[in-house]
């Protein structure tokens, strides 16, 4: 898929994050993918950003367009066949949901990833007296609802898998590269994500829902956990187009139609 390179400013982005047990997310995974393990755990989530200013390099900022987006995403690494069998690492998403018509129209077809559309609410009050931020989405075909609410903080979880916030840090710098489920179920797009800088700060999570975590039919009992969120804000950035990449079926993908979560999940 050929498009130019797209330039914008990621005015926030939250990634929140589980540690889930590998056979699980095996499941998950079509080939060539396998979980990334740290601590002997496999790490999914959800990387919710807010763009602005997104458009073709190089066009007056004036021209570029904002939105909410969701992506429920796995790390993961293959071996890739066309680097002599080189060990790369990303992130499988079998999910994105955006608040842009513009990118429900143009995902899959003329921009890498299929996008559904959905209802974002957002209230971002970390810079004020509040101390908090709340996102809430619900998709157009009531297939996902997510929900966290979160605080400012300086320190991260004692459970997490990540020893330190630099560790977390280095982990999800090196995976700017994700891999979307298409409507061709033996083919994924590739989206590369280039930051201009780095900067990630924890979050202290009150509640988090998704109806795709939350299926015990995915994620049995016991499999799953919270880990970890962290915060970026304010970052140049550039998305560049990844090429194809032929995959083996999914033994299970994301439903087609999920139950409204009423409780947060596990760990919460």
């Amino acid at each position: 898929m050929n498009i130019p390179v797209i330039y914008g400013l990621i005015e926030r982005r939250v990634l929140l994050n589980y540690r889930v047990e590998p056979d699980v997310l095996a499941e998950l995974l079509p080939a060539p993918f396998r979980p990334q393990l740290v601590g002997g755990k496999g790490i999914a989530g959800i990387c919710l950003i807010r763009l602005s200013h997104l458009r073709p390099k190089g066009w007056p900022a004036w021209l570029g367009v904002a939105s909410e987006n969701a992506a429920h995403r796995i790390a993961v690494e293959w071996f890739d066949d066309n680097d002599s069998g080189k060990l790369r690492r990303g992130v499988y998403i079998p999910r994105r949901d955006t608040s842009s018509a513009i990118n429900t129209l143009v995902g899959g077809r003329l921009f890498p990833g299929v996008h559904h559309r959905a209802r974002f609410d957002v209230e971002d009050e970390l810079d004020g007296a509040a101390n908090h931020i709340s996102i809430a989405a619900t998709s157009r075909d009531n297939s996902m609802r997510l929900a966290v609410t979160a605080l400012a903080t300086s320190d991260m979880p004692r459970d997490s898998v990540f020893g330190a916030p630099e560790e977390a840090s280095a982990f999800f710098q090196c995976h700017g590269l994700g891999y979307s489920a298409t409507a061709n179920t033996n083919v994924c797009d590739g989206l590369e994500l280039q930051c201009y800088e780095w900067r990630m700060e924890p979050l202290a999570v009150e509640r988090a829902e998704s109806s795709y975590f939350a299926d015990e039919t995915l994620f049995p009992p016991g499999s799953i956990e919270f880990d970890s969120a962290w915060l970026m804000r304010n970052i140049v950035h550039e998305w560049h187009a990844a090429g194809t990449l032929c995959c083996g079926e999914v033994a299970s993908s994301f439903p087609a139609s999920a139950a409204i979560l009423a409780e947060p999940l596990p760990g919460q």
